[in-house]
């Protein structure tokens, strides 16, 4: 759950941070789409890197895992709030999501664990 949470805590302070600019300045919601979309990749790929460290072993089923729990609240969000299912275009960006969530999670588990001792 700590990559899931460090996905909504990045995703949360961009946002924020992306509100102030559109409010206080002439940028439009389309202008910057490319870099939220960019954010949120990066997002998925810090939580997924997270998840795997914490897990130490199966990076790509903890980062899945992340990736999934995360499009799963996103999914439940849209529909229970707006009664609304995922587009195509939204489905596609949710399954890179995932892929995305699991190479961060195959590179936590290679990163952060320790070298093999030589014998």
């Amino acid at each position: 759950m700590f990559g899931v949470l460090t996905i909504f805590v990045l995703i949360t302070i961009s946002s924020v941070i992306f509100a102030f600019i559109l409010r206080f300045t002439e940028l439009q919601e389309g202008s910057i789409k490319l870099i939220v979309t960019i954010i949120s990749f990066i997002a998925l790929f810090i939580g997924g890197f997270i998840c795997g460290g914490k897990g130490q072993q199966k990076g790509w089923l903890s980062g899945g895992l992340t990736g999934i729990v995360y499009t799963f609240i996103i999914f439940l969000f849209q529909y229970l709030g707006y009664e609304k299912l995922f587009t195509s275009e939204q489905t596609i960006y949710h399954i890179c999501y995932i892929l995305t969530a699991m190479m961060g999670g195959v590179l936590g588990v290679n990163m952060t664990s320790a070298p093999p001792r030589k014998a």
